[in-house]
């Protein structure tokens, strides 16, 4: 039996806790190394306002262009094992503080929709901090299933409020 093909991920990362700065850094490294695997290019980072309370430090984003033959369930596990084994504690305040998240955006031109993941994203289409970033790294005519093309979105989008570093 043939091996799959790896599928080219898109993987928005978030910190706003404990350097970091030095998170997103680090989670890229852990992103190389995950089994069946290989981190491909990364975006610049983003300084960006938080969603949520207001009375949390600013986040750093950046988005990841991974090649897996992992499964997006699979996937989402070594994701999830990431954020934990940088203390991401789930089950808090929406949109507060962490010190490491890790959403998967898009895989291949796949749609996924369970109780655990949805993919495409369901909010990346208004998020500045997901686009601009993924924007840097994504071919040039992306489609995003159900959404219509990343330049489209860009145009319909404001960027106040993100800072590239």
């Amino acid at each position: 039996m043939a091996e799959p093909a790896p599928r080219s991920v898109y993987i928005a990362l978030g910190s706003n806790l404990a350097d970091p700065e030095a998170q997103i850094r680090c989670a890229f490294d852990e992103l190389d190394r995950l089994p069946d695997s290989s981190l491909t290019s990364h975006s610049s980072l983003y300084r960006s306002r938080p969603l949520g309370p207001p009375d949390q430090p600013d986040y750093i984003n950046a988005v990841a262009l991974l090649r897996t033959t992992l499964s997006p369930q699979v996937l989402l596990d070594q994701t999830q094992a990431i954020e934990a084994a940088h203390q991401r504690r789930r089950g808090g305040e929406r949109w507060g503080p962490r010190t490491l998240d890790l959403d998967l955006l898009l895989y291949a031109d796949r749609v996924v929709q369970t109780d655990r993941l949805q993919i495409p994203h369901p909010e990346m289409t208004q998020r500045a901090f997901v686009l601009l970033p993924l924007a840097e790294i994504a071919p040039a005519g992306l489609v995003i299933p159900g959404a219509g093309s990343l330049q489209a979105l860009l145009q319909r989008i404001s960027s106040d409020g993100l800072w590239k570093l």
